[in-house]
């Protein structure tokens, strides 16, 4: 059995591998039976996870250690190369959705295969090769600055993910230095952020209207495969947030003040949830990872066969370190069948969280691995998110594993932080919006759009008086925005979706995990809407799926709330 380490990677030599490409892709067009074009699809997709396993390789390499020479180098190779990679998946898809047997395709592989391929077909032409090849270089030089942080914090050197304890101190002084030191970083090096951000919203205007579209809106929704819903509906959702859910966060951090004894939330007190301190993992690392071992041992055999071989191959990086990217991740390495789960403890219940989060998409991944269409290894973004926000919620009932007498504070804050984030979420999706709607925006009025949006989204916020945050600089912290536009309303649907299975779970045990286990299976065969009702989940389009969800979570939360006082 090979491990992580032992996977080989070799740079592609793009000359010979577009002419391998090629060759394959004739067989294709030359085939004369629907038994010769499936048996030149299966070429084409092994073909195409080949290349797709190297650039996960260097992905995962490079985010691990930022100061490795040789995967930097290698991922700024990738960054020029992915585009030449999309022209020849895109000439797949032009094949494809032409065939002569495109019928008999369709009903043997559904027609999520074609609807993907003709978004990617709208999604590219030769036209904006270097245009992509500016924006890999420009994402990845964003992703790259915040992994070089070295934030001084009491006399000792720490990266962004390793200041996140600090930042939950009971010693309010504490916190307000750590958070304070954190957006420091940001502060001092904010005109760089403003650089790359401005030449990467003026390069994807100049990509989405090289492509025909009015702006880089458009091309995002189709970037992001939302084949069945629209940014009218989205616009919608935003609106149930505000109206349901603002006001109902808002008490929350009401609340929050009270129980943790100040008069005035500041902005350093959020992730503050209890005056006797927040739930904490009771051991280390490695400790953590036995008591997921056991964890999914016990949830379901299928579980305990996904986690073991995670641990038999060593798919997880899970502590933060310095040169380490920020954030935590899944992603799936084709060639070996492997999901990868990257991530970053610090000490904190987020390590609980990010463990099971990303362990849903592994288990995801692993469900689907035998699906035999890349495109269905998984699901558009928002619909991936259903499977890490709702093993979040499966999970319940092994926190005390973790958190031991604490595990009631950590339930409560779970469920709250879930809520609160959603007002957060919608704000960033509509920034973007605003963003690409005004592509010739300068620095300072992308910042001044964002404090208007955090004043409706987030009205409790009081940074205080930092000038950084003040001023509308809060959001450059959110990578997403840089690396994956228009990637994040997907948490906030998915959450409404992660809600309800939390609420199912609670009412009808084992046939929700049977829903949810059947949609893992399904990888990305569905569009999200699809999917949804696959799982017996209500749309979170549909009116009154937001109110219904979050009347069950306040009475909960209530009812919590005065058993912790």
């Amino acid at each position: 059995m090979k491990t992580f380490e032992n996977y080989t990677y070799e740079r592609p030599d793009m000359k010979k591998t577009k002419e391998s490409f090629n060759d394959l892709l004739d067989a294709f067009k030359t085939a004369d039976s629907i038994e010769g074009q499936n048996k030149a699809i299966k070429a084409i997709n092994d073909f195409r996870n080949g290349l797709s396993t190297l650039s996960n390789l260097v992905y995962i390499r490079a985010s691990i250690d930022t100061n490795d020479d040789f995967y930097q180098n290698e991922r700024d190779y990738f960054d020029e190369i992915e585009p030449e990679i999309t022209e020849m998946d895109t000439a797949f898809y032009k094949e494809l959705v032409q065939s002569p047997f495109r019928d008999a395709l369709e009903e043997q592989w559904g027609p999520q295969l074609f609807q993907i391929a003709d978004y990617m077909i709208k999604a590219f032409s030769p036209e904006v090769m270097e245009l992509l090849q500016k924006e890999n270089k420009l994402s990845s030089e964003y992703s790259k600055l915040v992994a070089s942080a070295q934030v001084e914090f009491n006399g000792e050197t720490y990266t962004l993910a390793q200041l996140g304890p600090f930042a939950q101190h009971k010693d309010r002084s504490v916190r307000k230095k750590a958070r304070e030191a954190s957006a420091g970083y940001f502060a001092s090096h904010a005109e760089k952020f403003d650089d790359i951000y401005d030449q990467l919203v003026k390069t994807r205007h100049e990509i989405a209207t090289t492509l025909g579209y009015k702006n880089f809106v458009e091309l995002g929704y189709v970037r992001m495969l939302r084949i069945d819903y629209d940014a009218d509906m989205v616009k919608v959702f935003r609106k149930q947030v505000r109206e349901s859910i603002v006001p109902l966060v808002t008490r929350l951090y009401q609340k929050q003040a009270e129980r943790i004894g100040v008069d005035k939330l500041k902005f350093y007190d959020e992730g503050f949830k209890f005056r006797t301190g927040n739930a904490k993992p009771k051991g280390s690392p490695e400790w953590i990872i036995e008591n997921g071992k056991k964890m999914y041992e016990e949830l379901s055999g299928e579980t305990r066969e996904f986690f073991q071989f995670m641990l038999d191959r060593h798919l997880m990086d899970l502590e933060a370190k310095k040169g380490k990217e920020a954030g935590g991740y899944c992603t799936f390495i084709e060639d070996y069948q492997s999901p990868f789960i990257f991530a970053n403890f610090n000490g904190t219940s987020g390590d609980i969280d990010v463990l099971t989060h990303e362990a849903g998409h592994a288990f995801q991944f692993y469900s689907s691995r035998n699906i035999g269409i890349p495109e269905y290894l998984m699901p558009t973004y928002e619909a991936a998110e259903i499977h890490s926000m709702s093993m979040e919620f499966f999970t319940w009932p092994w926190m005390e594993l973790f958190f031991k007498e604490e595990t009631d504070k950590y339930k409560y804050s779970h469920l709250a932080d879930g809520l609160q984030f959603l007002p957060y979420g919608v704000a960033v999706d509509e920034f973007q919006h605003l963003v690409y709607e005004h592509p010739e925006w300068t620095s300072d009025e992308r910042k001044q759009a964002w404090k208007k949006l955090e004043e409706i989204y987030l009205p409790h916020r009081d940074y205080d008086g930092h000038p950084y945050l003040e001023a509308g600089g809060f959001w450059q912290r959110q990578g997403h925005i840089y690396d994956v536009p228009f990637y994040y309303i997907d948490y906030t649907l998915a959450q409404i979706c992660a809600f309800q299975f939390w609420k199912r779970s609670r009412e009808e045990g084992s046939k929700a995990w049977q829903d949810y286990q059947n949609l893992c299976k399904l990888g990305g065969s569905k569009s999200f809407l699809g999917l949804v009702e696959a799982a017996n989940l209500r749309s979170p389009f549909e009116e009154g799926t937001v109110e219904s969800v979050v009347d069950s979570i306040e009475k909960w939360l209530e009812s919590a709330e005065t058993k912790l006082q």
